[in-house]
């Protein structure tokens, strides 16, 4: 099993800049400001010998006992004790401070190995830099510098060196979703009803969550990554340079992910915001369910209210499964798991090529394409061209003139005969090439003509080498090459041998 190594620390003291030093990523935001980390962060480490586990915290704060600080001290302090390694970091350039030395003391209690490495020592002595810090009694010292990374690899191969050799086994495919929606409906309280345990931090205050966060869990004996996002505003509403990098990061989690779970505020309006939200998951190709939180609190008019307000603006999502569920109060969460999980195989399906061209050819038989012009495109055999979205590619004749509803009656065929629920599905059409097409419509040769050429280059091929090897037997006496011709006016030509003209009686 890998070790896991926890990074612990006051705010701003360069945390994630490590953690992302580690893990050879950017998955963790990193900005001048204190605070930045509020969850737990997990990732693989990738520098130093052995494989192991890294977890980025948020800063530690000891002494409060409420509000958002308190709840970052908790998730801090739980990954302390999953840790098989602690590491707390300090900022070399101010010195031991007050928050340092509650730190450490608390630290001091746990049971696992605590290593003390001084930050920002770039261009600092070693000696000088990890001076001060040997009054925190953590054992000795470590000047390293996470931006530029002197030190560090020195720093894991210590830590690592009690724990055995294993081998980094690449991972099986597993499914991955991302939970997404605006700020404060409900996500991170779907996370942690989903989990079973209070896993991220669900505060009453928009915003709360700011990074993508990634979670490995098993459920019914089958391993899952769940992706808590933080929420996407208008963009009118972006403000905070964090809180851009937030929305950036939550793009690329759905990027990553194969299923999108769009969380929906029953107690407000459906926004256009929520389907911005949902076009981008939709546009990524990922499969989607949509998850209504905060439904017990509603009478039955605004249920329906909600409900023709769904149809309406989110209609485009008529491939989607929608729960009606409680976050907070865990119902509904199971039905809208089973849904992630149809869908995450809807996505990955493997189609076979002989049941899609069947398919298609009852398709084109029910109901031709429309003619354009004096053509009508032929649809002639289609394939699979990818997954997480499938897509199918059909080949034929003149498909570019195939129209956009012809293309949505196609899918909606394709989609009943495999199942295909909560993922959206993709047509491509390739068209052949006519051989027989003239170039005076400004296309490429023909391939009559293309033939016709081959052949008169292959008779000339075999004429010019019956020619030379007569010559080589005597047969045929080769031409003797005339001399070059004389122009008027009885000067030689360019080239030639005649006499030059003498020197100074030229006309001047």
């Amino acid at each position: 099993m890998k070790p896991t190594i926890a990074l612990v620390g006051r705010p701003n003291v360069g945390k994630s800049t490590l953690f992302n030093r580690l893990t050879r990523s950017r998955d963790a935001l990193v900005a001048d400001q204190p605070g930045l980390t509020r969850d737990r962060h997990y990732g693989h480490g990738r520098v130093g010998s052995k494989p192991y586990l890294v977890i980025d915290t948020g800063g530690f704060e000891p002494v409060v006992d409420d509000g958002i600080l308190w709840e970052m001290a908790r998730q801090t302090l739980q990954a302390v004790d999953e840790a098989d390694a602690i590491v707390l970091l300090v900022d070399g350039r101010n010195g031991v401070t007050p928050q340092d030395k509650l730190i450490a003391n608390r630290l001091r209690q746990s049971r696992q190995p605590v290593y003390l490495a001084v930050n920002k020592a770039e261009g600092m002595s070693p000696g000088m830099a990890a001076a001060e810090f040997h009054e925190l009694a953590l054992g000795e010292p470590w000047p390293v510098s996470a931006s530029h990374g002197d030190g560090v690899r020195e720093l894991i191969e210590t830590i690592l060196e009690p724990f055995p050799d294993e081998t980094d086994e690449e991972s099986k495919r597993h499914p991955k979703f991302a939970v997404i929606g605006r700020p404060n409906v409900g996500k991170s309280t779907l996370v942690n009803a989903i989990l079973g345990e209070e896993r991220v931090i669900a505060f009453d205050q928009a915003g709360t969550t700011r990074d993508s966060i990634y979670i490995d869990f098993e459920r019914d004996e089958k391993a899952y990554t769940i992706i808590d996002t933080a929420g996407v505003r208008r963009r009118g509403k972006v403000n905070e340079t964090v809180e851009k990098f937030s929305v950036i990061k939550t793009m690329q989690a759905i990027e990553d992910a194969n299923v999108a779970v769009l969380v929906l505020d029953a107690q407000q309006d459906i926004s256009e915001q929520d389907a911005t939200i949902a076009g981008f998951a939709l546009e990524a190709g990922r499969a989607l369910v949509v998850a209504v939180n905060k439904w017990d609190h509603l009478d039955g008019e605004q249920r329906e209210r909600i409900h023709r307000d769904v149809a309406r603006k989110l209609g485009f999502l008529d491939f989607a499964r929608f729960h009606y569920i409680s976050a907070l109060e865990g119902k509904g969460v199971g039905e809208l798991f089973k849904s992630i999980d149809a869908a995450y195989h809807a996505a990955m399906i493997k189609l076979s090529t002989p049941k899609l061209t069947r398919i298609l050819q009852l398709a084109t038989e029910r109901q031709a394409p429309p003619r354009v012009g004096l053509t009508r495109p032929k649809l002639r055999y289609a394939h699979q061209g990818g997954m997480n979205p499938p897509i199918i590619v059909i080949h034929g004749n003149s498909l570019e003139n195939v129209p956009d509803s012809y293309t949505r009656y196609l899918e909606g065929l394709f989609r009943k005969a495999f199942q295909l629920q909560g993922t959206p599905l993709r047509v491509q059409y390739k068209s052949s090439t006519n051989p027989f097409e003239s170039e005076e419509k400004g296309a490429k040769p023909g391939l009559l003509k293309h033939r016709a050429a081959s052949k008169v280059q292959l008779k000339a091929r075999i004429e010019a080498k019956e020619k030379a090897r007569a010559v080589a037997d005597g047969r045929v006496t080769p031409k003797p090459v005339k001399p070059a011709a004389k122009p008027a006016g009885g000067k030689p030509a360019a080239g030639g041998r005649g006499k030059p003209a003498p020197r100074g009686k030229g006309k001047r």
